[in-house]
C-alpha cells in the first residue's frame, strides 16, 4: 500500500473490514499527513473512514478542503438514483482540477463499488467496468492523482471479479508484517494467516516466529490454528521448520497450523523427517495460480 504512487490506478479486493481499513486507513491518513488531498466517495460520515478514528481532527481537514468526502448521489448517482459513469467521471475531473497548483502536491481517490455488484435491484458489471476502463484512463497520465477502487471479493462471482481487477494497473494489499531483500511476511485474511515469501534461514528465524506468534493470538488471548500460504516461500532450513512443528504441537484442542500451497522441496523434507504425522499440522491447499496471486 505504501508503495502507490501518482498515476496509480489501485485495485482493493477485500474479505472483510479489517482487510479494508489496514489498507484504505493507511492510503487515506498518509495523504493528509504529506499535504494530498484525500477524496473519498461514501455515504459513511467522514469520522467513521478508515484511517480517521484515535482523535484525528476531521472537521479540521474538511473545512480546508483537504478530505473531500462525497455521497453518491452527489458524485455519481442521476435523478432515478441509477448508477452514472459519467457523473462520477465529472466528479473525478473537477476533483482533479482542484488539486491543480500549489495547494497541495497530490489527490488521492477511493471509493467502493460492492453495493453496486452484490444488490440485484442496481447491480451493473457493465457499466462499472467501463466505469473504470475510463477512470484508468484519467488517473494513469496524471502526476498528481492516484486511486484505489473497492470491492469485497464475495459481492460478485469469481468470474466478474477477475473482470473487474483486469481494468486495473495495479494490486493493492496490506504494508508487508515483515520486509527485506531476502523474506517477506504478508497478513492474509481469507484464509486468515500469513503468506511467506522469499528464502527463511537462521537470520530471520525470530523475525519470523515473532509474526506468526501475533497472527495466531486470538482476542481472547489464546493461540489458534491459522495458515500459511507457502506458494512462494523459496526456502526454508531445519531449524524453520522446527518453529512450525513446535508452534503446532503447542496450539490447543482441535486448532490446526495449516501449511497451504506447499513447495515440492519443502513437503519433500517435511514428509522426510516425518513432521507432517504430528499433532497441530496440517497440509491445506495445492499450490495453485490462484494461491499465488495477492489480489
Amino acid at each position: 500500500m505504501s508503495d502507490i504512487r501518482p498515476g496509480d490506478h489501485g485495485w482493493l479486493a477485500y474479505t472483510g473490514f479489517e482487510e479494508r481499513d489496514r489498507v484504505i486507513g493507511p492510503f487515506v491518513r498518509e495523504g493528509l499527513a504529506t499535504n494530498e488531498k484525500v477524496v473519498y466517495v461514501t455515504d459513511a460520515p467522514a469520522d467513521r473512514l478508515p484511517g480517521l478514528g484515535d482523535g484525528f481532527d476531521v472537521a479540521a481537514v474538511q473545512r480546508t478542503g483537504q478530505l473531500r468526502v462525497i455521497s453518491r448521489r452527489d458524485a455519481c448517482l442521476n435523478r432515478a438514483g441509477g448508477f452514472e459513469p459519467t457523473m462520477l467521471l465529472d466528479t473525478i475531473a473537477r476533483e482533479m482540477e482542484g488539486t491543480n497548483g500549489d495547494e497541495y502536491r497530490a489527490m488521492r481517490l477511493t471509493t467502493d463499488y460492492s453495493w453496486l455488484l452484490n444488490d440485484p435491484g442496481v447491480a451493473d458489471l457493465p457499466g462499472v467496468l467501463g466505469c473504470e476502463h475510463r477512470v484508468g484512463d484519467a488517473v494513469s497520465p496524471s502526476t498528481s492523482a492516484m486511486a484505489v477502487c473497492q470491492i469485497d471479493r464475495h459481492a460478485c462471482p469469481p468470474d466478474q471479479l477477475a473482470a473487474l481487477r483486469d481494468t486495473h494497473e495495479v494490486l493493492v494489499e496490506v504494508d508487508p508484517e515483515y520486509e527485506d531483500n531476502v523474506l517477506r511476511i504478508v497478513r492474509t485474511f481469507e484464509p486468515d494467516g500469513l503468506r511467506i515469501e522469499g528464502e527463511l534461514d537462521a537470520a530471520r528465524h525470530t523475525a519470523f516466529a515473532e509474526k506468526l506468534a501475533l497472527a495466531s493470538r486470538g482476542r481472547d488471548g489464546r493461540r489458534r490454528g491459522v495458515h500459511l500460504d507457502l506458494s512462494r516461500l523459496r526456502f526454508i532450513d531445519l531449524r524453520g521448520l522446527h518453529l512450525l512443528v513446535r508452534h503446532a504441537v503447542a496450539l490447543d484442542g482441535d486448532d490446526m497450523l495449516v501449511l497451504d500451497g506447499l513447495q515440492p522441496e519443502v513437503e519433500n523434507v517435511i514428509e522426510m523427517v516425518g513432521w507432517h504425522r504430528l499433532p497441530g499440522l496440517a497440509r491445506g491447499r495445492e499450490r495453485t495460480p490462484e494461491t499465488e496471486d495477492p489480489a
